[in-house]
Order: C-alpha cells, then sequence, then structure tokens
C-alpha cells in the first residue's frame, strides 16, 4: 500500500470518528434540552460554557437516578389537596402566614415524593430533571417568601407567591388541588399569565328550563299586542274568583321552589 493510500485512509478513519463524536454529542445535547427545557438555557448562561452546562446537568440526571422516588397514594393526594385549600382559605385573613405555610407544605411535599430538602439550591438540581417545567415557579414563589418574611412583600407580591407555589405543588401532586377539592374562585387568587394552572371558570348561570321559557313568554307584558287582544289558552278555576293559566306552575333550582311569573287574574 503506498503513503499516499495510508494517509487518504487515515484522514477517513479520523473524518468518520470524528462524525461520530458530533453525532453523540448533538444526540447529548437534543436529549439535555428536552428534559430540562428552559433550565437547560439558565445553566448554560450561568455555566458561561455550553460544555461545562452540560456536565452539570449529566451529573443530575446522574444524582436523580440515585433517588429512590415513589409516587403519592391516593389518601395522600386527597390529604395535600385538602391541605392546600386550607392555605388558601388563610391567605384571605392573613396572606404572610399562608404564604409561609405555603412554602412548609410544598417542602414537605418534596420530601415525601423522595427528594432530598436539606439545601435549597439542591432541591433545585434535583428537581429540575423531572419538573423543569415548573421550577422557574418556585424560584419565584421563594424569593417572594423571602421578602415576605423580612415584611418587603405586598399583598399582590403574597398572592403571585401563592400562584407560583401551586403550580409545582400541582405538578408534584399529580393533578391540580384546586380541582380537586372544588375550593371557591372566591378564597384564591387568578393564576398569572405564565401559570400552567388556570383557576377555575367562573360558574355558569343556571340553564333556563323550557317551563321557564313557557311561562316568561306566556305572561302579558312579554306579549305582542296581536298576543294581548287574544283570548287566554286553556284555563281553569280552582277557587271562587280565581282563575289560573295552564303556565302557572312551580319550578326547583338547586333544591329551592321558584314560583313562575305571574299569570293569574283574581
Amino acid at each position: 500500500m503506498s503513503p499516499a493510500v495510508t494517509i487518504v485512509l487515515i484522514v477517513v478513519v479520523l473524518l468518520v470518528l470524528a462524525a461520530i463524536v458530533l453525532g453523540v454529542r448533538a444526540a447529548r445535547r437534543r436529549k439535555l434540552q428536552q428534559t430540562f427545557g428552559p433550565e437547560y438555557d439558565r445553566v448554560v448562561a450561568d455555566a458561561g460554557s455550553r460544555s461545562d452546562a452540560e456536565k452539570e446537568l449529566l451529573e443530575r440526571t446522574k444524582r436523580h437516578a440515585q433517588l429512590e422516588l415513589k409516587p403519592l397514594s391516593p389518601e395522600s393526594r386527597a390529604k395535600y389537596a385538602a391541605a392546600w385549600e386550607e392555605v388558601q382559605i388563610r391567605f384571605v385573613d392573613d396572606p404572610k402566614e399562608a404564604v409561609e405555610t405555603a412554602d412548609e407544605l410544598v417542602t414537605k411535599l418534596i420530601a415525601e415524593r423522595g427528594y432530598p430538602t436539606g439545601d435549597y439550591d439542591e432541591r433545585l438540581a434535583n428537581l429540575s430533571v423531572e419538573h423543569a417545567a415548573t421550577l422557574e415557579h418556585y424560584r419565584s414563589a421563594h424569593d417572594i417568601s423571602r421578602r415576605s418574611k423580612d415584611n418587603e412583600a405586598g399583598t399582590e407580591d403574597q398572592r403571585q407567591a401563592l400562584v407560583h407555589y401551586r403550580a409545582l405543588f400541582a405538578d408534584l401532586l399529580g393533578e391540580d388541588p384546586v380541582g380537586r377539592t372544588g375550593t371557591t374562585s372566591a378564597t384564591r387568587g387568578p393564576a398569572s399569565p405564565a401559570s400552567p394552572v388556570s383557576p377555575a371558570a367562573p360558574a355558569s348561570p343556571p340553564a333556563t328550563s323550557p317551563a321557564d321559557s313557557s311561562a316568561a313568554t306566556s305572561s302579558p307584558a312579554s306579549r305582542t299586542p296581536a298576543q294581548r287582544s287574544a283570548p287566554e289558552d286553556e284555563t281553569t278555576t280552582d277557587a271562587p274568583g280565581r282563575t289560573v293559566t295552564d303556565t302557572e306552575d312551580t319550578a326547583t333550582d338547586s333544591g329551592v321552589a321558584r314560583s313562575r311569573p305571574d299569570a293569574t287574574s283574581r
């Protein structure tokens, strides 16, 4: 084999190896971006180097794999959902205490899922592997909670803290605690635009039954002049001097009786 052929073969092998290495790095980068989402860009910005950031994220993945995480039982989910409802009710009278309780409740839930809770930064790193989508909510809530303890946060800030805590709380719980317990909108603030958990929609007005529509259209005030001049339909007399139309009845709305529009003449 001539030296020229040998050189060409070496170059080809090196190019193939380089392509393989680049392909592996690209695949690893895509996987990290899919796993960590916006947390990937944040770590890259903090590390100042993409390679250093990816090493950090790979280390987080390895540490996370060693954790003994466990799902919550239905009883535990119900317990935490009820506790969250109490936090939101307490917010009405004492926003500062409600924020502190929410922070404690979230930390307790993190521990019950199997995550270490000793250090805040360690908590963030461990949660980022499976809960990166709501990690920024946790950061914002924690920051407001710290300022609230120092009396540097207003009521609106404290309400936003509860919204942020609720996002992570629902992610860890596996369901929206408000939707589970049926808490009324009067005891909870609306979610911020960035929050993935939207508040319950306002209650729809009671549906009008066919009988309601019939009674409404049969009242004299709602008829056209031609209809008012027409004779009444099928009237009967149930007492001396009292005429009852066929549209007079009662309806029940949520267990409370409701009289029909007055279509009687005495």
